[in-house]
């Protein structure tokens, strides 16, 4: 089995609102769910994780947008 590494995070009131209903709605727990998007995350294309993060300005994510769905391959 591979190691696990535990780690802390910092949430708002809200978001630990939405965390605790989705993993509630999923069946999963709130470690597994956050385990399982920090996989996802870490995972992503070098112009997805900044998008996600907010840190393209607002006048070019549109373009930006255009640009990561024209290089993500159709499934």
């Amino acid at each position: 089995m591979t190691r696990r590494h535990i780690m802390r995070i910092e949430l708002t009131a809200a978001a630990k609102q939405k965390l605790a209903a989705l993993s509630d709605r999923h069946g999963m727990t709130q470690v597994a769910m956050m385990s399982r998007l920090v996989e996802w995350f870490a995972n992503q294309d070098e112009l997805i994780r900044p998008a996600v993060m907010g840190h393209y300005p607002d006048d070019i994510r549109t373009e930006v947008a255009k640009l990561i769905l024209k290089r993500t391959p159709a499934d």
